[in-house]
C-alpha cells in the first residue's frame, strides 16, 4: 500500500492540524507504571532469588491515563475520567497529569488502590512485575461520581474513548449511559475493549480489539485472511466499525454495512518495544474522528502512530510531526 493511494499528504496535513485544540473524553481504567531498575550481583541469604539493588526508579502513566497523553500528543485536549485512590501512587498520576496540562478533574479519588504495575528490571531484562489493584466493580457511590464526571465532560466534547482493562470502572451501565449522551450529540465513539463488556458496546463508532481479545470473547478462532468473514462480527458487536488490530500484519478495518475490507499493512521500520502501541492507535483514532476524519482515514492515521511509537522504549507518545516523518519515510521507499 502506497499511503498516498488512500490519504493524500493534504489531507494528512489538514487533519493533524484540525485535531489541535479538539476535546477528546477518555473514560476508563488509569494505571501508574512504575520501572524499578538496578543491579544484581548476590543471591539473597533469606531465599533463592536476587537481590536487585535500585539505582533508578522511573513513573509512567499507563492504561486510560497512557491514552490521554497520547491524545495532548496528538495536539488535542483531554478530559480523563476515572477512578483512582487514596495514596501515593493518585498523587503521583494527578502530578503528571498536570504536568502535561491535561484536566483532572474527573478522576475520582475512592477507598481502592490506584492500579499500579511495578516492574523490577536488571540488565535489561523484567525480573518481576507486582501489579496492587482491585477489579471488582466500583461502589454505587463511585459509580454516580464517574458517571457524572464523564457526562458533565461530554457536554462539550468531541470524541468519547472507552478504555477498558476490566478493573471495574467500566460498567454495563455508565457504558449504555455515555454511547447514548455521545450519539445524541453525535460525536464519534472509540471502544479498546477487554472480554468482561466485550458485547455491550453497541453503539461505537469504532471498536479495536487485536486478535486474542476478539478470538477470546467469541470463544472461537476467526480466519482473519479471508474477508467474507469478518462482516458478521461487526454485525453481532453493533459497531459502525471494527478495527482488527494484527501486530506485525498490520490492521483490518471493516465497516457495518458494506463487504469491503480495507487492510493496512504495518508501517513500522523497527520494533523495539510494543508496549503502549495500542493506547496510541487509540487516542489517534479519536484524535483524527474528532477532526472530521473517516474511519478509514484515522485508521490510516493511527496506524503511521503506531509504526513511530513501537520504535520507542516503552510506552512513548507520537507527535504529528513524527507522524509526517514517517508518511514521507514510507512513501518515499514505496
Amino acid at each position: 500500500m502506497v499511503p498516498s493511494e488512500l490519504i493524500p499528504r493534504k489531507r494528512l496535513e489538514s487533519l493533524l492540524t484540525a485535531a489541535r485544540g479538539k476535546h477528546v473524553v477518555v473514560v476508563g481504567d488509569a494505571m501508574l507504571d512504575v520501572y524499578l531498575r538496578g543491579d544484581v550481583d548476590r543471591v539473597s541469604p533469606e531465599a533463592p532469588v536476587a537481590v536487585v539493588r535500585v539505582t533508578d526508579r522511573k513513573y509512567a502513566l499507563g492504561g486510560a491515563a497512557n491514552v490521554a497523553q497520547n491524545v495532548i500528543a496528538a495536539g488535542a485536549r483531554v478530559d480523563l475520567v476515572a477512578a483512582i485512590g487514596n495514596d501515593e501512587h493518585a498523587k503521583q498520576v494527578r502530578e503528571m497529569l498536570r504536568a502535561l496540562g491535561a484536566d483532572s478533574g474527573g478522576l475520582v479519588a475512592t477507598d481502592r488502590p490506584t492500579t499500579t504495575k511495578t516492574r523490577v528490571v536488571a540488565r535489561s531484562q523484567q525480573l518481576l512485575r507486582v501489579d496492587e489493584e482491585r477489579d471488582d466493580d466500583l461502589s454505587v457511590g463511585d459509580l454516580a461520581q464517574v458517571t457524572a464526571a464523564a457526562l458533565k465532560a461530554l457536554a462539550h466534547a468531541d470524541a468519547l474513548v472507552f478504555e477498558d482493562y476490566n478493573k471495574g470502572v467500566l460498567v454495563e451501565s455508565l457504558i449504555a449511559e455515555l454511547i447514548t449522551a455521545a450519539r445524541a450529540r453525535k460525536i464519534p465513539i472509540v471502544v479498546d475493549p477487554k472480554y468482561k463488556n466485550f458485547f455491550v458496546y453497541k453503539g461505537a463508532t469504532v471498536f479495536k480489539p487485536n486478535r486474542r481479545e476478539l478470538e477470546s470473547a467469541l470463544g472461537a478462532a476467526v480466519d482473519v485472511d479471508h474477508d467474507a468473514n469478518l462482516p458478521s462480527v461487526v454485525e453481532r458487536l453493533g459497531a459502525d466499525s471494527l478495527l482488527l488490530t494484527l501486530s506485525e500484519r498490520g490492521m483490518a478495518l471493516i465497516e457495518r454495512g458494506t463487504k469491503g475490507v480495507h487492510r493496512i499493512p504495518t508501517t513500522a521500520r523497527e520494533v523495539y518495544d510494543v508496549v503502549g502501541a495500542g493506547d496510541t492507535v487509540t487516542a489517534y483514532l479519536a484524535a483524527m474522528l474528532a477532526a472530521g476524519a473517516t474511519p478509514l482515514e484515522a485508521a490510516i492515521v493511527a496506524n503511521f502512530a503506531a509504526g513511530v511509537e513501537v520504535g520507542k522504549s516503552g510506552a512513548a507518545t507520537v507527535s504529528p510531526a513524527e507522524i509526517l516523518a514517517a508518511f514521507d519515510d514510507h512513501s518515499a521507499s514505496s
